[in-house]
């Protein structure tokens, strides 16, 4: 395991009221609330806010953000490319892909002969929507632990789409209603769909179309696509449909053909949270990585010293120690837990 070669990253990364600051760069990772520079690693709301001075992102990320909060939801963007560092101040900051949505990018952070990774929200699953995560060696990884316990294992993405198949195979005369988070799991649905052999159209939620469209126009392949709208519950029947996960119960989805309830989310494997959403058909697809993978994450960018910023921090923690590996949890204000974007 490698250790700091200098300054110990405590002594220059700091957790402030509004998120991970670096001191020597004079700059936020992910804050949340507005500062002079921002550094982004995606689009989510828990991360992407406006009204900073100068961001710093991918350009799939500026672009999600210009949908989401209009072209001046910044004062100027720096746009980086993936493995090509930029130097602030006295850091040299490298955007590398992080496999979560479209433009979503962990951190590496040197300054002082010391090598920091910031994962921000990261998946290891194959997903034709955005580059795959990239393991990157240093002294100190930051990372999430949405699902940082044991139970969480999520199945195989292929296994969940052909029940949704099968359902469809079932209930010809019904249509299924999939809420979905709008930004990333809505498209990763559909190209898992397409990858699975289904060539119909997907029938979307007027809220869900923006990004989609967006998706579409940087290259993503999602078949064919529109809203619902002058569609008869008729020629609705035996159709897929994506929503809002708020959707689900709303008064929208009335004019549906007696419409099989599901929901897309790594809390489908929890009975308690499927009840909750009111999913009859609950699809265990998450855009973070599981249990296994979280500790192999850390096996492969071996770490002598992690850091967790929000989510299930105590059986990581656990983990990681009985594993020789220091560990501290941040819980960093601002990072809710959104269950539509897991």
């Amino acid at each position: 395991m490698r250790d700091c070669m200098g300054l110990h990253p405590e002594t220059w990364l700091k957790v402030t009221e509004i998120g991970l600051y670096c001191e020597p760069g004079n700059f936020y990772i992910d804050p949340s609330g507005p500062v002079d520079r921002a550094v982004i690693t995606h689009g989510h709301s828990d991360h992407a806010r406006a009204g900073h001075r100068t961001v710093l992102s991918t350009a799939e990320t500026a672009a999600i953000m210009a949908v989401r909060y209009g072209n001046d939801f910044a004062g100027t963007t720096q746009i980086s490319t993936y493995g090509v560092p930029v130097q602030i101040a006295e850091v040299r900051v490298t955007l590398l892909p992080a496999g979560h949505i479209l433009g979503s990018a962990q951190v590496l952070l040197e300054y002082d002969g010391s090598r920091v990774v910031i994962s921000g929200d990261y998946k290891r699953r194959p997903d034709r929507t955005c580059i795959a995560f990239d393991p990157v060696p240093c002294d100190v990884f930051i990372t999430e632990a949405t699902f940082g316990l044991p139970v969480f294992r999520h199945p195989p993405d292929h296994l969940e789409i052909s029940r949704l198949l099968q359902s469809r195979e079932l209930f010809p005369d019904r249509c299924h209603l999939i809420g979905v988070y709008a930004l990333g799991k809505c498209q990763r649905v559909m190209t898992l769909l397409r990858s699975a052999g289904y060539d119909r159209p997907i029938y979307l939620h007027g809220a869900l179309l923006a990004l989609t469209k967006l998706y579409a126009a940087r290259g993503i392949e999602l078949g064919p696509f529109s809203v619902l709208a002058g569609l008869t519950a008729e020629q609705l029947k035996g159709e897929i449909v994506l929503c809002p996960p708020s959707a689900l119960a709303d008064r929208w989805s009335r004019r549906l053909p007696e419409p099989v309830s599901a929901a897309a989310s790594g809390w489908m494997r929890v009975r308690a949270r499927a009840r909750q959403k009111g999913a009859e058909l609950p699809l265990v697809i998450s855009d973070h990585a599981d249990w296994d993978e979280l500790l192999q994450t850390v096996e492969d960018v071996n770490a002598p010293e992690v850091w967790i910023t929000h989510g299930r921090e105590d059986g990581l923690l656990h983990a990681l120690a009985k594993s020789g590996r220091r560990a501290r949890a941040l819980s960093l204000i601002g990072r809710e837990e959104e269950e539509e974007d897991s």
